[in-house]
């Protein structure tokens, strides 16, 4: 009859909402919000920015109290995590899971959407903790989800986030493999689990660390959804063809597990995006990219029905761009400290809507990219002066002999009656100590850092019989 038609649409609209409230809807793309900055605004305000920029969901690397409380009466999606320490304790102990569900979820279950719980972040990154740690992670993903269900809160789903080298094969996608360390004794487990449970494999997936590796290999517009058809990608063992490598990690992902006979596990994306900068010695790191890989992907993931991959088309899935801010408190090479959508002020770093509803084409021109080619000239590491925390005379005193005590006469030139002596200042030494530490240990890993005192810099900062060692790229 004509006049039921307003109830059928009322019903129907109340079921689309109940089932976008159980993360049933990722038309919008969350947004991971680090907090390794000392300059960073209030939680009330960062939520606030969040929904400025058209965020759906929003993950934290923890499960901080005053964090859910800012986000307590808004609609986006949450996802906490449990510390990675805190792994071996809930594993093996119920009640600790209990307790820290107690805690940590259910006060805040009624007022925030939280709807994903992740156990850890990364942990099979890390061999220094195989024996520690990893035996636990399965066991506590199961108790966490126990003492969820014990309070009735069914609609959490729980897992870990994994990075691509879980992998011991990626490429081409059909042939992806996890590694044999991990294969039997924790992702066999973990997928039983999370098909159980009806939750996702998260995993942190970075085109950039993928292109920036063999940027002469991978064509840089295809790692950031701007290829035309001439560079598709066709796999031979799947007879597949991919248009962005994004698809293609994540088919990897697919096939790994279809390799164990887990090919219905859903993927969720926990982590991915562009750096802003980065580092001289650093390819590609350019707002000019991350704002074309972000709103790209946006757009992506905006598209009814969903686009999904080609190994799985239509299927929709939960997707956290990383990262909101740039957070200064980072450590690692320059690109750490710029993945954010955001400066610490608030302000936006190049203009993007996360809802995938703005036309690409009606944003205004980008800065242009200026390293998208490997650095060629030399470089050295020296005091940034232009940091607060270079006026930390105990600060820099204390990198300073960190940095002096980890080679073989790394700072010999700077001892008194070395070349490099005199001017006998501490930021004289800290100079030449940073670069020194820097050219004999980066090749190894050694960053030009140290907590947010030091800088690369391609003036030769040598003087008088004082000359400092540097590097060519």
């Amino acid at each position: 009859m004509p006049w039921l038609r307003p109830f059928f649409l009322f019903v129907f609209f109340l079921c689309v909402l109940c089932s976008t409230a159980k993360g049933g809807s990722f038309a919008r793309l969350g947004v991971d919000y680090g907090t390794l900055g000392d300059d960073l605004p209030s939680h009330v305000r960062s939520v606030e920015l969040i929904r400025s920029i058209g965020a759906g969901a929003v993950k934290i690397y923890d499960a901080n109290p005053a964090i859910l409380r800012a986000l307590a009466g808004t609609r986006l999606r949450v996802s906490i995590m449990v510390p990675n320490d805190l792994i071996p304790s809930i594993g093996t102990n119920a009640s600790m899971a209990d307790a820290w569900v107690a805690t940590y979820v259910a006060p805040f279950a009624g007022a925030v959407r939280i709807r994903y719980l992740l156990v850890g972040n990364e942990i099979l990154s890390y061999r220094d903790i195989a024996n520690s740690t990893w035996p636990f992670l399965v066991p506590a993903i199961v108790n966490v989800r126990r003492a969820l269900v014990a309070r009735s809160l069914r609609d959490v789903k729980v897992g870990t986030t994994l990075a691509m080298d879980a992998l011991s094969v990626s490429y081409p996608p059909s042939a992806g493999k996890f590694r044999a360390d991990i294969a039997d004794s924790v992702m066999r487990p973990m997928l039983q689990f999370l098909r159980k449970t009806r939750s996702f494999y998260f995993v942190d997936a970075y085109p950039y660390f993928a292109w920036a590796g063999e940027p002469t290999a991978i064509n840089l517009d295809y790692a950031l959804f701007a290829a035309n058809s001439s560079l598709n990608y066709f796999d031979p063992g799947s007879k597949l063809t991919y248009t962005n490598l994004l698809d293609q990690m994540l088919d990897a992902v697919a096939a790994a597990m279809s390799r164990l006979g887990f090919r219905d596990v859903r993927i969720a994306i926990a982590e991915t995006g562009w750096p802003n900068g980065g580092d001289l010695d650093q390819i590609g790191a350019n707002i000019h990219n991350a704002a074309i890989y972000n709103r790209n992907l946006a757009r992506r993931l905006a598209a009814r029905p969903a686009v999904g991959t080609p190994a799985r088309p239509g299927e929709a899935m939960p997707v956290f761009i990383f990262s909101l801010y740039n957070e200064n408190q980072k450590p690692g090479p320059g690109t750490e400290r710029h993945w954010g959508l955001l400066y610490p002020n608030g302000k936006r770093i190049y203009p993007i809507d996360l809802s995938g509803r703005r036309p690409v084409e009606s944003y205004p021109p980008l800065p242009p990219a200026e390293n998208n080619e490997p650095y060629k000239g030399k470089l050295w590491c020296v005091l940034d002066c232009g940091r607060r925390r270079a006026a930390n005379a105990t600060a820099v005193g204390e990198a300073v002999a960190y940095a002096c005590g980890q080679g073989n006469g790394t700072c010999d030139a700077i001892r008194h009656g070395g070349a490099c002596y005199y001017p006998n200042t501490l930021a004289a030494h800290a100079n030449y100590a940073f670069n020194a530490y820097w050219q004999q240990f980066r090749r190894g890993g050694g960053t030009c850092f140290f907590d947010g005192l030091a800088v690369q810099t391609k003036k030769d900062p040598s003087y008088g019989s004082c000359k400092y060692p540097s590097s060519s790229n």
